[in-house]
């Protein structure tokens, strides 16, 4: 049982990576791609959320600071929750084929995508795995799970605002009409 709490984060997570680095091979050439400073921003950025949520030992005691007791629920229920964020991720991005990118572009013959998962939001993946972290911020139980969350998603609010102005400059009239009636990150609010 011990090697399930030690591993099963691990494996969810690395599962992910492994299965978006794979897919991430098959995708459509760029048409228009954003800087190279803004993806290594980003990918600063993501880098230290990752670190906050993945380094028990970090050296700043107010990080450390436990917001509940950590037990048997929270590694569940945490468990639960990442495995849904991640699978609903995972969906999104099957949906989204050839169109993603991990840097913010135009694909050549870029397709409007607003069925599947993109009927519910505009940007599920985001949605997936902020719902993931959240779930291991909620294992972790403490300051710098949650803090993790909040640094990772201002990043991905950042690229989500990139991401819409290309999308409305591509689309046009289409982009808007679908975004007056499909919320961005969590469906009918926000």
């Amino acid at each position: 049982m011990n090697y399930i709490y030690d591993y099963l984060y691990f494996v969810l997570w690395g599962g992910f990576c492994v299965y978006w680095w794979a897919m991430g091979l098959k995708v459509k050439p760029a048409e228009r791609q954003e800087s190279y400073a803004s993806r290594k921003l980003r990918l600063l950025m993501m880098t230290l959320g990752t670190v906050l949520l993945c380094w028990p030992g970090i050296p700043v005691p107010l990080l450390r600071l436990r917001l509940y007791p950590q037990g048997v629920w929270s590694f569940w229920v945490g468990a639960a929750v990442t495995a849904a964020g991640i699978g609903y991720a995972i969906w999104a991005r099957r949906y989204l084929g050839s169109n993603w990118s991990r840097a913010v572009t135009v694909k050549k013959d870029h397709e409007l995508i607003t069925t599947g998962p993109y009927r519910l939001v505009r940007h599920p993946i985001y949605t997936g795995i902020l719902l993931g972290l959240l779930g291991s911020a909620l294992a972790v139980a403490q300051v710098r799970g949650y803090l993790a969350v909040l640094v990772i998603g201002v990043t991905l609010w950042a690229k989500l605002r990139m991401e819409e102005q290309w999308m409305r400059q591509h689309f046009g009239e289409a982009y808007a009409e679908y975004s007056r009636h499909t919320a961005a990150l969590v469906p009918f609010v926000l």
